[in-house]
């Protein structure tokens, strides 16, 4: 878990978890007659525990288990099984829009459409409702505790444009700004949270766990949000090394680090590049030593090291140079810059 450098433990207690699912199945209304697919892996959280695998069989209902995400397939489940709930990441959610506006298969016992992992635009959250026939409910969590719905009963306004509210009154959520100041409503800032289902801590790392947490315990999630007056969120962006590539954080440090222990690589840096259906992609630009590697072999050497294949990046630029900042890092943003641009013309 976790969003920068090598991958961490994060210590959740099965009490955390049962409190989080108790309450999660009671906000989304799950019940005897619920039937959930798993449209997600049974690995993430969100599919697991929000309320999920296990909120669906302590409320009495019954799970639908399948292989694959695409719409042919999950529709035909939804049909014959008669699913009720089921949760997708934004880039899932637009291809099964997309394919039931060609296609009008039974979604008719769908009821609840739970969409997480990264923000779904409001454009294509006004087409639940109208497409698949079933209420939309966003949600904004992550493995290290809090979770946030719209809820049920909420106006459109507030499911169509927010990530929702903390499960748990018992949610502690500053939104602070570089100087770890509390900001108003509607100002952008970091998300911090303290609660009791929140890890106090990554297992075995006081060193990064003195970065991660404030004095006073707050978790800094990276993410920044803006949250109204009534404490609803709005994911405004997060922290520019963390790459979201469909709903798959990917720490662009981890990836870094990899590519500059190649003995042909002189130096990298790995940037999100925008992308239509799954919001980013990955790209590495990498300075080489000679003989240059070619792009396919630093990816096959990734795949070697281990990198789970979604950190791979999706595209590896080998380059002369690297744009710096005034004070002699590499500037990102200028990357980032020149990827749009390249993009809009190509558009």
């Amino acid at each position: 878990g976790g969003t920068t450098g090598t991958p961490k433990l994060i210590p959740r207690r099965h009490r955390e978890y049962l409190y989080n699912v108790r309450a999660s199945a009671e906000v989304c209304g799950f019940d005897e007659h619920t039937v959930y697919l798993t449209g997600l892996p049974m690995a993430h959280n969100f599919t697991l525990c929000c309320p999920g695998v296990i909120g669906t069989l302590l409320a009495g209902g019954r799970v639908v288990v399948s292989q694959r995400a695409d719409p042919e397939h999950c529709f035909a489940l939804i049909a014959r099984e008669r699913v009720t709930h089921t949760a997708l990441v934004p880039p899932l959610a637009m291809l099964w829009l997309d394919a039931q506006e060609s296609r009008r298969a039974d979604l008719s016992s769908l009821r609840l459409l739970q969409v997480g992992g990264s923000r779904l635009g409001s454009s294509a959250a006004q087409r639940v409702e109208p497409v698949l026939g079933c209420q939309l409910q966003q949600v904004l969590g992550m493995a290290e505790g809090l979770i946030c719905y719209t809820r049920l009963d909420d106006p459109p306004e507030r499911v169509l444009h927010t990530q929702g509210r903390p499960l748990s009154p018992d949610d502690e959520v500053r939104v602070v700004d570089a100087e770890g100041r509390e900001v108003g409503p509607g100002e952008v800032g970091e998300l911090t949270v303290r609660g009791p289902y929140t890890i106090r801590g990554y297992y075995r790392l006081p060193e990064h766990n003195a970065k991660a947490f404030s004095a006073d315990g707050f978790y800094r999630t990276g993410d920044r949000v803006s949250r109204d007056k009534d404490g609803y969120l709005v994911v405004e962006g997060r922290d520019k090394d963390q790459i979201n590539r469909g709903g798959e954080k990917i720490a662009a440090e981890e990836v870094e680090n990899l590519l500059i222990a190649h003995p042909q690589v002189h130096d990298a840096t790995v940037v999100a590049m925008p992308d239509s259906l799954l919001g980013e992609r990955t790209c590495a630009f990498v300075i080489p030593r000679q003989p240059a590697p070619s792009a396919l072999k630093l990816k096959q050497y990734l795949h070697a090291c281990g990198l789970a294949a979604f950190k791979v990046p999706d595209r590896i630029e080998l380059v002369p140079a690297l744009p710096q900042t005034g004070i002699g890092k590499i500037s990102k943003k200028d990357l980032r810059e020149r990827l749009r641009r390249e993009l809009e013309a190509r558009a």
